[in-house]
């Protein structure tokens, strides 16, 4: 059995994240929006650290994904929630782990059902590898490799901290 990698410590990643995109967004202009479930607790995290004005959207890309005839309905399938007008904003798509991009493919489909934003930046805490798609992220403190049989989970404990997790497919 190859040796594990060591896991990403994601608090570390959030503060590390929150720095790299400090001097990239105007804190009265520039608008979150995390995919469900991990990308909601990490713009959680950036919303506060970076003192944006504007409130942060979350969204539920279940309905837009590629493969949703294969997959089928995710049993805890939320509504998407965007509290800003998203035409002509600076919109940054938060996210916990980039691994194929089609997630990200699908969250850009349904934003741009609510307006078309005038720039589009990815942010994630660390990228896997393994893309199917020509879609990289903007800010990103962290990249490591997992086999494909393999997925890692951001987790948030009772009292809020965020860890990561590997789990078998």
């Amino acid at each position: 059995m190859p040796k594990q990698p060591p896991l990403p410590d994601a608090e570390a990643l959030c503060a590390a994240l929150a720095a790299a995109m400090r001097g990239h967004v105007d804190p009265a202009a520039t608008a979150l929006v995390g995919i469900h479930t991990g990308g909601v607790w990490v713009a959680e995290r950036l919303h506060a650290a970076l003192g944006l004005k504007i409130p942060s959207g979350s969204m539920d890309v279940s309905f837009y994904r590629d493969d949703f005839n294969q997959r089928g309905l995710h049993a805890n399938t939320r509504a998407s929630h965007i509290p800003f007008d998203v035409e002509g904003a600076h919109v940054i798509i938060v996210d916990d782990v980039l691994y194929t991009g089609r997630t990200i493919r699908a969250a850009m489909n349904e934003l741009f059902d609510f307006g078309r934003p005038a720039r589009l930046d990815l942010a994630v805490l660390t990228d896997r590898g393994g893309r199917e798609l020509p879609i990289a992220p903007t800010f990103c403190p962290h990249s490591m490799s997992l086999p494909a049989s393999q997925m890692l989970a951001l987790e948030r404990a009772a009292d809020g901290g965020l860890s990561f997790r590997v789990m078998e497919k």
